[in-house]
């Protein structure tokens, strides 16, 4: 029965994903031991290290309908680790030729490069969800670059800014995220094999050989040593998942912030019920968000546990190591969750360009103070411009009016400012400076075959 939602039947629908619930079920992952130890098998065989006929027979025997679970547990429960029954229930399906099986190896190896395995075929489906993700806020970067809106600091009105660069902002870090996870790929992707205190003496001379040619049969690195105790790489995984998701939240975060009523200028994309209140039936909650916001908490306070195990002792440790099975794969899980919520409030968002426009009148053309200050400054000075337009902007507040008509009152503004020009400058689409390039390099860096 599981006790995290995110395992569950029901809840696991909103806090991850069932394909990567299938990389990391626990069948799938003795599976890869099994892998493990047939590829194991299978490049000693070819070595000569044990009987050709051992290793067909071991290699025909890895699979998990072969083992019994309830053997398994009950093996795992009394030696604490899984591997013991495993290497017993493949001995004694592979007949005679099961006296070779996981010949040279340690528990850790196997356990590890399993761990590996799953990791490669999780990072496949996070790097497939990211690429997603970027392509649909590429998308709305460019459908709404000419979108005005507030931009806000503070969470208040700071000057004009365009919808699309604010989706080009949300998509920025994600071809950071790609070029991180293609850096990281080599590091964390790599085979373990060291016997029982990372020495490989069992295998007398041909131990680094065996190494090898297991990492090549599972299409793995090779490392410099054997990395029982060095797990900086699988916690820079679950940190490079921990950014992810803050970045996630970003994005998560701006739409809750613009579906507010108050704003409603966004919202995530509407389907029938979703979002509903139990008792006031015009709720539209922001749904996919908020359990976006929930992943990302999750996973980030998962970056601490595998940064901890990284103090193990000596040659093995005895605990650190644990942790990691409880922290790793509800990372990649809630991750992944997260991912495809975002990639749907993403392609869907529904836009209110005229919201946003409305809003950008609700200071009367204060937003756009900074510029009209930068339009007088040439004739007026810049000290003189800014207390001309602080002024203005005074009277403008105080009295409920537009800056425009401030503005105009003022004779040092008026005198060398007709109206139309200070029209002009108080239009919000007028003073969006460098936003249409940085559109443009973001859009750049996102292409296929780029980011």
């Amino acid at each position: 029965m599981p006790v995290n939602p995110a395992d569950s039947p029901i809840l696991g629908t909103l806090y991850g994903s069932d394909a990567m619930r299938a990389v990391f079920d626990e069948t799938a992952y003795f599976q890869r031991m099994l892998d493990v130890e047939a590829a194991l098998a299978r490049v000693q065989g070819r070595m000569g290290i044990i009987p050709a006929d051992a290793a067909d027979a071991i290699i025909a025997a890895a699979k998990m309908e072969n083992l019994r679970p309830a053997d398994l547990a009950a093996s795992a429960r009394n030696v604490g680790y899984p591997v013991v029954g495993l290497v017993a229930g493949l001995s004694q399906a592979a007949g005679v030729g099961g006296g070779w099986t996981h010949w040279g190896a340690t528990t850790q190896d196997i356990m590890d490069t399993a761990t590996v395995l799953q990791v490669r075929e999780g990072l496949d489906l996070v790097e497939a969800a990211l690429r997603a993700v970027l392509a649909a806020l590429a998308a709305q970067a460019e459908r709404h670059r000419g979108t005005v809106m507030a931009g806000r600091t503070h969470l208040q009105q700071a000057l004009p800014t365009t919808f699309g660069l604010k989706c080009a902002t949300w998509a920025m870090p994600f071809i950071a995220h790609l070029e991180r996870l293609r850096q990281l790929r080599p590091r964390v992707q790599v085979v373990e094999f060291g016997g029982a205190a990372g020495t490989l003496a069992s295998l007398g001379g041909q131990g680094i050989a065996v190494m090898r040619a297991l990492a090549a049969e599972l299409g793995l690195g090779v490392p410099l040593a054997p990395w029982h105790v060095c797990r900086d790489a699988l916690a820079e995984t679950v940190g490079f998942l921990g950014l992810a998701c803050g970045s996630l939240a970003k994005l998560a975060t701006d739409v809750i912030l613009l579906a507010q009523t108050e704003l409603g200028e966004a919202a995530e994309p509407y389907v029938a019920g979703r979002g509903q209140s139990s008792t006031m039936p015009q709720k539209r909650n922001p749904i996919a968000s908020e359990y976006i916001l929930a992943a990302a908490r999750a996973v980030q306070g998962l970056v601490p546990v595998m940064q901890g195990a990284m103090a193990q002792d000596h040659e093995r440790a005895t605990g650190p190591w644990q942790a990691e099975a409880l922290a790793l794969p509800q990372a990649f899980v809630l991750t992944h969750g997260a991912l495809l919520h975002a990639r749907a409030v993403a392609e869907g968002l529904v836009v209110d360009a005229a919201r946003m426009r409305a809003n950008l009148g609700l200071t009367h053309g204060l937003i756009v103070s900074e510029a009209v200050m930068m339009g007088l400054a040439p004739v007026l000075g810049r000290g003189e411009a800014h207390h001309a337009v602080k002024r203005a902007c005074d009277v403008a507040l105080k009295e409920d009016v537009p800056l425009a008509d401030a503005l105009g009152r003022d004779e040092a503004v008026s005198s060398r400012l007709g109206r139309d020009a200070i029209e002009k400058l108080i239009d919000p689409a007028n003073y969006l400076g460098s936003a249409q390039d940085f559109i443009d390099q973001v859009l750049a860096a996102a292409r296929p075959g780029t980011a």
